[in-house]
């Protein structure tokens, strides 16, 4: 009877269930025939949004330069804030180290070349122009010597140091023929003579620090033997020092021994120099040479070319009595022996001193050791007049801080400083991880824009370098990085220049120590997630474009809610961007945001940033 029951069940179903399933077909036929004959626009939609979002092709962005047109392109969302070009003469704004803030700080130490920020009511919010006629530098290394006079307009120096072969004017172009006031014979043969003392061939050196640079030519000249020399000087009366510098291709910030710290960690550079450079260094109890101390490795090097050495011969053209040269002399070498450092030679304008590999070597005992625990803390810090203590040695043969590698084997060999657990959090295997993440990322980069690693992109800055991986991976004789550790992030510069590698320690909520139009690439990985609640993205920005060459490139990488945000804002600013997704495929968070700032220039027919 069960089966019976069943049977007859099914029989009566099941016309019914097939008349319903018939239906249902019917339907869905005449709803998807609608849709696709256009009156029905999902699927349409669906198609533009994928083409929309599609980051693997790149169709708009043109990396090459042009220097033929100078029309705004408007910005892809018409809610984007509009940042007009600021007046034409603000052209060489440095927001930190402009001279009618100067002249209200003391003179004293060199207080006023210092750093000084606006005020938040005073900050410009406009676009920096370029001057009339500016042009992509010419690639290295012509552009070592070379240097077009419509980006950087001033003839003082030519005038100035004509007699000292710092720089002449040709045309319409510039020429650096190697020289200085301390190497009337070219940058390459005082060069030759440091390297008779000093081993620069070998890898040994290759980190440099040249206090009250000039023109920079002695790192210009130093890139081909393989040494990276930072550059400083402050904005003076000698127009565009550090400006020159940085279009010659040449790493330089604006700077200045004064009262506040040098903006670099300790034990950084393998060799220092001071050529003809004027700075008093037997004044405040040798509180300058105590700094330079301060950021020289063990075992480093510092070079004194000029006032007092070789009195004998200038006593008269430096208008100075032999007593009183020959007293300065005494003094800074009693100061180097306080230091822990040995006068290694003396020749004609020349003497080199050798700093100690460690505190056990020193003959004589510092009058003063500083008490402070952190001797990288130097934001915004003052001097002190004290030297600061060495790593812990064990032996007299042991190097304080570790033994470095030669280069270019100390780029990637893991540094001392994460050797011997000193950085929070970073292991040997996570900086080995590290290194094959920034070559991905650098991989990645290439596909998108095939100019870089190329002579096109020079000045390189990385906004938040973290372990220098990028400035690794990207190491070339065609370019150099400027490695910046923010203020506010783990403090890793140290391991930065352990790997041979050049830094600087900085705040993103103010402006660069530095001219604008000084950088070809900016890579911005995790900046505006790390500023987030800090200050004004839109203040960070500007100050991007404002260093940022004419097409000049900027790869941000983020979490996508804060690209978007920095998206908005770049709408405004005659920038064209690109979101593209992670290399890894468009499920991962974190996005790539590619820009390309257009060419223009000033005019008079610019607005101010009180037309805001």
């Amino acid at each position: 009877m069960g089966t019976k029951h069943s049977s007859m069940g099914f029989k009566t179903q099941s016309p019914l269930s097939i008349f319903i399933v018939i239906c249902l077909c019917c339907l869905f036929y005449i709803l998807g025939a609608w849709q696709k004959s256009g009156f029905g626009k999902g699927d349409g939609l669906a198609v533009q949004m994928t083409k929309k979002t599609d980051c693997n092709i790149f169709t708009e962005l043109n990396f090459e330069t042009h220097h033929n047109y100078v029309e705004i392109i408007e910005p892809s969302q018409p809610e984007a804030k509009i940042f007009k070009p600021c007046h034409v003469k603000y052209t060489d704004y440095t927001p930190c180290q402009e001279q009618d803030r100067a002249m209200k700080f003391p003179r004293e130490n060199m207080i006023y070349r210092e750093r000084h920020c606006p005020p938040e009511e005073e900050k410009l919010h406009c676009l920096i122009p370029a001057p009339k006629g500016y042009k992509t530098p010419f690639p290295w290394p012509k552009g070592r010597d070379y240097v077009h006079y419509a980006n950087v307009p001033h003839k003082s120096l030519t005038v100035e140091k004509a007699v000292q072969n710092w720089v002449q004017f040709q045309g319409d172009v510039f020429k650096f023929p190697g020289g200085g006031t301390m190497f009337p014979q070219g940058a390459d043969a005082y060069i030759d003579e440091l390297a008779s003392v000093i081993p620069i061939a070998d890898g040994s050196v290759r980190t440099a620090l040249d206090t009250g640079c000039g023109v920079a030519s002695w790192g210009a000249y130093l890139m081909k033997r393989n040494v990276l020399a930072m550059s400083f000087a402050p904005r003076d009366n000698h127009e565009a020092q550090v400006q020159f510098a940085l279009e010659r291709g040449v790493p330089a910030v604006i700077g200045v021994l004064g009262s506040i710290r040098l903006p670099f960690p300790s034990r950084a550079f393998d060799m220092a120099q001071c050529s003809r450079c004027l700075i008093p260094w037997t004044a405040n109890d040798g509180m300058f040479l105590m700094e330079v101390d301060r950021v020289l490795r063990p075992g480093g090097y510092w070079i004194l070319s000029g006032p007092p050495i070789n009195w004998k011969t200038y006593y008269q053209t430096w208008k100075r009595s032999k007593a009183d040269l020959q007293a300065e002399q005494r003094r800074i070498e009693e100061l180097a022996e306080s230091l822990c450092w040995e006068k290694k030679y003396e020749k004609g304008d020349i003497a080199i001193f050798r700093k100690k590999v460690n505190d056990k070597n020193c003959h004589r005992k510092s009058a003063s050791v500083c008490e402070s625990k952190d001797a990288d803390d130097v934001w915004y810090k003052e001097m002190e007049t004290c030297k600061t203590p060495l790593p812990k040695v064990t032996s007299a043969n042991e190097v304080a801080g570790g033994v470095l590698k030669k280069f270019p084997e100390r780029l990637h060999a893991v540094p001392p400083q994460i050797a011997k657990g000193l950085v929070e959090g970073v292991t040997a295997e996570s900086f080995e991880e590290d290194n094959r993440l920034l070559r991905k990322h650098l991989h990645a980069y290439k596909r998108i824009n095939k100019l870089i690693g190329t002579t096109r992109y020079r000045n390189i800055m990385d906004m938040n370098a973290r372990l220098g991986g990028f400035a690794a991976a990207l190491e070339s004789p065609k370019s150099w990085v400027m490695n910046v550790v923010p203020t506010i992030a783990k403090n890793t510069l140290g391991v930065i220049y352990e790997r041979g590698l050049v830094g600087i320690y900085h705040d993103w909520c103010e402006g660069f120590s530095t001219y604008p139009r000084t950088y070809d690439f900016i890579h911005a990985n995790g900046v505006f997630s790390l500023y987030q609640n800090k200050c004004n993205l839109e203040d960070i920005l500007l100050e991007m474009d404002r260093i940022l060459r004419p097409e000049g490139t900027v790869i941000f990488r983020d979490e996508v809610d804060v690209l978007n945000k920095v998206k908005k804002i770049t709408g405004g600013m005659r920038w064209d961007t690109k979101m593209m997704d992670h290399e890894d495929g468009p499920l991962v968070p974190e996005k790539i945001l590619v820009a390309v700032k257009q060419y223009w220039v000033g005019g008079t027919g610019n607005s101010t940033s009180s037309d805001r």
